[in-house]
């Protein structure tokens, strides 16, 4: 009994949400895919009862079928240019046939689980191959704007178009350039965005072209779904067929693949499953192709409206298939009001927004801009199919290009020590670059060369060997230390090193806290993706999640695992003697992690941490610890300077300026901030400068001032100053710009990045 009622329950919350969240959802999806549809069946040259074919089986079909909860998919703009030249070079009906064999090398590739296979091509291409498509339909649709007819091709349409714009100033211009400035200015209307841009730019160019009257042309739907065309077998070279058909296929999979990709990205419920999901792709292109339909893909536009909207569940994609169908049964003779210029203004306006600012820029960051603009450019100028092998090629060389990249960095220590780190996989392509970097170091030196590689050739073998030897006849010694794995000395010995390319793991972004690496949350943290966005939210209760002792001692076991045997050699030479060459007195807020921000080692820093990074004057300091730590670090280490580093949103300098408020019942901490005194007057007599992110923050910073003037009182350390022996460094460290800064009395620098 009680399972019962579990499950009416459940089902009960089911139709709820189906009501409240993707019924409405549906219906925006709707609003936005009718005039897309429409639009994209003109650019593709087929039939305006095509593209709410393809519509209706993308919402009834691939919806339902497919991998993805709010993928929605229909007409793709980014098949539009294979789909025109499909039609012109078999016809609309034997085009329908090749979109039927799609769906099926579709539906068996997905049957074969090889859907993640696609995502092996790079983002660049399919991107550049979409900015491509973007441009050649946004000229071509330009020319139907202005009242005129598209060329043959992106360059003919390129150089006819100021012909265009000079002799052709009729309705047709009125009717687009109305449309586009619908398009733009819309979304900034904030009582009625809710009516998605495309329909609100047509519905108003249709209004307007009837009441003034303008002479243009109109859409034509006038039979609605009876003018559907039943596929028949193309004619012709059976392998221009084949590459047809397997060309649409890969472009309308890979496009789905990645928008699934992408929708996982938009929401946080079931994440797709990728081989479902081309299958339901073929499946809809089988049915697409019977009925006279168009190619369908998954279409990022109508799944971030989907997203948006508040979609929860294939409900959604479904509904707006049903919606597009009554429509299209129901409703098509109000297309026929539509004027043609207005569906190309819209398809100008779609072509200019998939060349995307923001793509372009992640792109740069990542060292792949030039396979985005030559794909780009191959499709605009030469044809998609060959714009799309040029972006492939060109990211094949770039991957190899990483995977044989070597670094070298060749520096000299203090002690006339030349110090080598090679590190990548040194291969014959990195043979001439190692060799160039080798040559600057002078003969008969002491050399120390680090290989942390995960591969070495006979090639490389060679030149590094064949430099040792010349090196070591002009009197120079070389010693090698291999980090990794022992490809040098395993070559050397004419035996074979390991095949395993993957070095000893240290533990996963050590850096991060323990509750962000127990959690989960590495993808918001680490690269800024639209993930990071989700993990925000989580992040406070993540820095509250706290284990105890049992997470310490995990960590400590991860030390011993992972970390112990690379730092063993190290710390086993220094283990009966410390040498410090810096004193750092920090905060004690768990924040600021000294190693860290100052990127030291083992034995780097003789550090002191306190509330508030306070250095009690001299006088005030008999018995203090602060003051036996200074007078060890100068005397017994002899350590060549003390920093005081500061941060932001410092707690104890929060109670400093709350004048007490804030340490009410906290008298040890009252009687230690007293040490702060020098500091608030300090800071009451210096003036802001608008920019030092208000009161509390530069009260931090006039206290690593303090700190400083504060250390000069103890006589050994002003001594030693004065001999040019000991230098005093303040630093402020921003948490939240993750930004190390150098103070004095008279400036606020930012450390400047260290070129890698």
């Amino acid at each position: 009994m009680t399972g019962d009622t579990d499950g009416s329950r459940t089902s009960t919350q089911r139709l709820t949400q189906v009501l409240r969240r993707d019924l409405p959802a549906s219906l925006v999806v709707f609003l936005v895919a009718v005039p897309l549809s429409l639009g994209i069946a003109v650019s593709s040259g087929a039939p305006l009862v095509a593209g709410l074919i393809a519509a209706v089986v993308g919402g009834l079909v691939a919806g339902p079928l497919g991998g993805s909860a709010v993928q929605v998919s229909g007409p793709a703009a980014g098949l539009a240019l294979v789909v025109m030249e499909l039609v012109h070079t078999y016809g609309w009906r034997a085009t329908c046939m090749i979109t039927l064999m799609a769906g099926v090398l579709q539906l068996v590739l997905g049957t074969l689980r090889v859907a993640r296979a696609a995502l092996a091509v790079s983002p660049a291409v399919v991107h550049g191959m979409l900015a491509g498509v973007g441009v050649v339909i946004a000229l071509a649709q330009l020319h139907i704007v202005l009242g005129g007819q598209p060329q043959r091709s992106a360059i003919e349409n390129l150089a006819e178009l100021p012909q265009q714009i000079i002799d052709n100033h009729s309705h047709a211009v009125a009717v687009g350039v109305l449309t586009i400035a619908v398009l733009v200015l819309w979304p900034r209307l904030p009582r009625v965005n809710a009516v998605p841009a495309p329909l609100a730019a047509l519905v108003i160019a249709a209004l307007t072209a009837a009441f003034f009257g303008w002479d243009v042309a109109r859409a034509d739907l006038s039979k609605g779904f009876s003018d559907w065309a039943t596929p028949i077998l193309p004619s012709g070279d059976w392998h221009g067929i084949a590459g047809a058909v397997l060309l649409v296929a890969l472009l309308a999979g890979v496009e789905s693949l990645l928008c699934s990709v992408a929708a996982d990205r938009m929401h946080q419920g079931p994440r797709a499953d990728l081989d479902r999901e081309l299958t339901g792709q073929g499946l809809a292109n089988i049915v697409s192709g019977a009925l006279g339909g168009l190619p369908i893909a998954g279409v990022i536009v109508r799944t971030t409206a989907n997203v948006r909207a508040g979609a929860r569940s294939r409900w959604s994609t479904t509904l707006h298939g049903l919606w597009v169908l009554l429509f299209a049964v129901c409703l098509s003779w109000t297309v026929m009001l539509i004027p043609m210029e207005a569906l190309a203004a819209l398809l100008v306006f779609i072509g200019v927004r998939m060349v995307n600012l923001g793509t372009m820029r992640g792109l740069h960051s990542q060292g792949e801009l030039q396979i985005y603009v030559l794909t780009m450019g191959g499709v605009v100028l030469i044809g998609l199919a060959e714009g799309v092998l040029i972006g492939l090629g060109l990211g094949v060389l770039v991957a190899l290009r990483r995977l044989t990249r070597v670094s070298v960095q060749v520096r000299l220590e203090p002690d006339d020590r030349w110090h080598v780190v090679v590190t990548g996989s040194l291969t014959f392509v990195g043979v001439p670059h190692l060799t160039e970097n080798l040559r600057a170091i002078p003969a008969g030196t002491r050399v120390d060369l680090d290989l942390n590689v995960d591969f070495m050739d006979n090639a490389a073998f060679e030149a590094l060997h064949g430099w040792r030897l010349d090196h070591e006849r002009t009197g120079g010694t070389i010693v090698i230390d291999e980090i990794h794995d022992e490809w040098y000395t395993s070559a050397s010995k004419g035996t074979r090193a390991s095949s395993a390319k993957t070095p000893p793991r240290a533990p996963d972004r050590w850096w991060l806290p323990r509750a962000y690496r127990r959690r989960g949350l590495l993808a918001g943290v680490s690269d800024g993706r639209p993930e990071a966005e989700g993990a925000r939210h989580d992040s406070a209760e993540a820095g509250r999640d706290r284990g105890g002792v049992p997470d310490l001692l995990a960590g400590a076991g991860d030390f011993q695992r992972r970390t112990a045997p690379l730092v063993r050699p190290i710390l086993t030479r220094m283990a009966r003697t410390q040498d410090p060459s810096h004193l750092f007195i920090t905060c004690a807020d768990s924040r600021v992690v000294p190693s860290l921000i100052t990127a030291s080692g083992p034995g780097d820093l003789f550090t002191v941490r306190n509330v508030g990074n306070l250095v009690p004057r001299y006088e005030r300091a008999a018995s203090d610890s602060v003051a036996a730590a200074i007078e060890y670090a100068t005397t017994a280490l002899s350590v060549r300077s003390i920093t005081v580093c500061g941060h932001s949103g410092c707690g104890a300098m929060a109670a400093v300026l709350s004048a007490g408020e804030k340490t009410t019942g906290l008298h040890s901490l009252e009687r230690w901030l007293r040490h702060g005194d020098h500091t608030l007057a300090r800071y009451i007599l210096s003036e802001g400068d608008g920019e030092d992110g208000g009161p509390l923050d530069r009260l931090c910073r006039t206290n690593v001032v303090q700190q400083l003037d504060n250390l000069r009182t103890y006589p050994s350390v002003l001594r030693m100053e004065n001999e040019g022996r000991l230098q005093l460094v303040g630093l402020y460290f921003d948490i939240a710009a993750t930004r190390v800064h150098v103070l004095d009395r008279g400036s606020f620098t930012p450390v400047p990045a260290r070129p890698v």
